[in-house]
């Protein structure tokens, strides 16, 4: 297969696995990374779960800046946007830039190429309203940007998502997005962030309380997989899909780790954090703060439709945050 396809933020968890999986069908991969120092930690981190056997090649390329971008994009039949900024900008206003800005640098240069499609990383936090709904939440809502309480993270995601919509109507390019909750599974190396980092902590035996908050847990195999079916089906050009399995209580996931790790999750601790300390934490920690809205809410959403057009099957929520706890366990 001589096909090329391009991936953004080759580093991160998402792109790690997405890469194996293309590798894997044969597909060859131009991953863009930040500097040369990271084209070896790319490399090394999806060497060790498939070999790249001369198909793995990079491309430096920031979101922030345009340089790069349209030599990344050249050739490349495909292009799976799954890089984003995760809250290292300087402030919130840099995060949310980063986020709209880098998308449309990476659909214009996808358009410039004469790519057939992007997928599009986007995330449910592009579209869960303020109050929960009395029926799933599906593809044609929106998150309400002015909403209180919104975080920067979260707004990113929705304003990227609309810039992308907006900037791709029209084109020939075609424009898939997907939508994943809490992202778990296991980590290609120790140093990936995002959703993983609420496991490492866990083992770790923190939060000591676990405050009343719920997730909907995507395995990111099950991403990376959903990302390539998008991309190889012309059913979902121009929609949006929502891939998430059910949701599941922050004591349930420390429940989970504590029955499947054994010893090696002993400190994951147990106790529940009472919602009025929830909101006094939220006072100094903004972590906390922007969880708020979500404290004690549970949200079901509809993967109906990408369980009909892309075949979509989420494995099940236990052996995602097994897997990804047993993965993170440093001997």
């Amino acid at each position: 297969m001589n096909q090329c396809v391009l991936v953004t933020g080759g580093t991160g968890f998402v792109a790690g696995w997405t890469i194996v999986e293309l590798l894997k069908k044969g597909y060859s991969v131009r991953a863009t990374v930040r500097g040369a120092r990271q084209e070896e930690a790319c490399r090394k981190a999806v060497e060790s779960a498939v070999p790249s056997e001369g198909r793995l090649t990079f491309a430096i390329a920031d979101l922030m800046d345009d340089g790069g971008w349209q030599s990344a994009a050249e050739g490349c039949e495909y292009v799976l946007h799954i890089a984003s900024p995760l809250g290292n900008a300087r402030d919130d206003e840099s995060l949310i830039a980063a986020a709209r800005e880098g998308t449309l640098r990476v659909l214009k240069a996808a358009v410039a190429a004469g790519a057939r499609k992007v997928v599009l990383t986007s995330s449910t936090a592009a579209c869960t309203p303020a109050k929960p709904l009395n029926r799933p939440i599906d593809e044609r809502d929106w998150t309400d940007p002015e909403q209180p309480g919104l975080s920067a993270y979260r707004k990113s995601k929705l304003l990227a998502e609309r810039a992308a919509w907006s900037f791709m109507s029209g084109q020939k390019t075609a424009l898939t997005t997907i939508l994943p909750g809490a992202i778990f599974g296991p980590v290609l190396t120790a140093d990936q962030r995002g959703s993983v980092d609420i496991i490492r902590l866990l083992l770790t035996g923190k939060p000591p309380l676990l405050p009343r908050l719920a997730f909907n847990v995507t395995d990111v195999r099950d991403l990376a997989d959903v990302h390539i079916r998008a991309m190889t089906t012309t059913a979902g050009d121009g929609e949006r899909f929502i891939t998430l399995g059910d949701p599941l209580w922050f004591y349930e996931v420390a429940n989970i780790l504590r029955d499947r790790l054994g010893k090696a999750a002993a400190k994951v601790p147990t106790r529940r954090m009472p919602d009025v300390a929830a909101r006094v934490v939220a006072l100094t920690s903004p972590q906390m703060k922007a969880l708020l809205p979500l404290l004690g809410r549970t949200q079901k959403f509809s993967r109906v439709k990408a369980e009909r057009t892309l075949g979509f099957v989420p494995r099940s929520a236990d052996a995602t945050v097994s897997d990804c706890g047993r993965s993170l366990i440093v001997d």
